[in-house]
């Protein structure tokens, strides 16, 4: 990759982590468009830069995180479902759907239809407003078991938790913050175990492009949460859901061609 690719996949991974668009499908796709071709590193860049992104939610909440413990033992709870079914999928994961970039439109397309439906006829039952430290273990590990569904690239972790959030009765805003919470231990735990895995085999010239790539992801993302935060205040989840659906058509018709 050169610098500009590596500057491109930092911008897209911190704009689209915490929208329900998925980050993963859009750096595949983008990946695919700029015509990089698929290594062991690419996968390897798309996990890693995710931590600047994970990192831009600790600035932001490190207070909440100190004086909340009850609140980390709920992103504990939350997190296990996911940690489990994610280690079991994690070779057919990286070998299989990473390297197919046909399952991320698909995976774009039904989950644009699902936050549609499900906003129409569900999205305003949501709970009562709640801070995220009132969700109940329950409610973390019900979310937690809906993040697991985002092991196919292209679901979109943040959509998952959130709509999963939603359907057990939290409050939107709440959901949208544990969410940005529950990204921290997931996507930690992924980058370590996949820098674990590939320890001591990049170049020189392949840690800078992590390191540059880490940055961009992290200002990014900074900016990003605080759109979300603004957005739903008067908005739901419909455009995303559209935005998923274009994309999805317009990327199969490029491949189609």
């Amino acid at each position: 990759m050169n610098l500009w690719q590596v500057i491109i996949l930092g911008l897209v991974e911190g704009i689209t982590e915490f929208l329900p668009i998925s980050s993963t499908g859009h750096m595949m796709l983008t990946a695919s468009l700029l015509k990089i071709p698929t290594t062991e590193f690419l996968k390897t860049f798309e996990i890693f830069i995710q931590l600047g992104a994970i990192c831009s939610v600790i600035v932001l909440y490190w207070r909440v995180l100190t004086a909340r413990r009850e609140l980390i033992k709920k992103i504990v709870a939350a997190f296990i479902p996911t940690a489990v079914i994610g280690l079991f999928l994690y070779k057919i994961v990286k070998k299989y759907l990473l390297q197919s970039p046909a399952v991320v439109p698909w995976a774009l397309l039904i989950g644009g239809i699902v936050i549609i439906l499900f906003e129409r006829y569900y999205g305003k039952k949501s709970g009562p407003a709640v801070p995220p430290p009132e969700i109940s273990y329950r409610q973390a590990v019900l979310i937690g078991l809906f993040q697991a569904i985002a092991v196919i690239p292209g679901v979109s972790r943040s959509a998952a938790t959130i709509i999963g959030g939603l359907a057990v009765g939290i409050n939107r805003h709440a959901i949208v913050e544990f969410s940005f919470l529950l990204a921290i231990p997931t996507m930690l735990a992924a980058a370590v175990l996949d820098l674990v895995k590939t320890a001591g085999t990049f170049s020189r010239s392949e840690i800078m492009q992590l390191v540059v790539g880490f940055f961009v992801a992290f200002v990014t993302a900074i900016g990003a949460i605080k759109f979300l935060l603004a957005y739903i205040k008067t908005n739901n989840f419909i455009p995303f859901g559209i935005y998923r659906i274009i994309a999805a058509l317009l990327f199969l018709l490029w491949m189609a061609g």
